[in-house]
């Protein structure tokens, strides 16, 4: 099954449960992936974007509350989607998100 789509997400941050819409779109070699984070502290782009199997790894600038790049690695298994979100010093924050449709 594809990792396509748009997923409702919940980042467990420090701040407290972070809602947000995922979106990837697949590249045409099926290897890459573009796509962004929506949430309450405004949208991020998809950098660096890659599938293999059903395994996604992509990193995100972040300029709210402070600018950080995150280092994110999630496994979409059906329409669920689970994994972490590097914030540096921060540590690991658990993603966990649902396909929308």
């Amino acid at each position: 099954m594809s990792v396509a789509g748009t997923y409702d997400t919940v980042v467990k941050s420090p701040m407290g449960d972070q809602k947000g819409t995922f979106t990837v779109v697949p590249g045409d070699d099926g290897n890459t992936f573009t796509g962004s984070m929506a949430g309450g502290m405004g949208s991020m782009d998809v950098k660096d974007g890659t599938i293999a199997g059903d395994t996604l790894k992509w990193k995100m600038d972040m300029t709210v509350p402070m600018p950080m790049t995150l280092d994110c690695e999630a496994t979409v298994n059906g329409d669920q989607m689970t994994g972490k979100v590097n914030a540096g010093a921060f540590g690991d924050m658990a993603l966990t998100g649902e396909r929308q449709g």
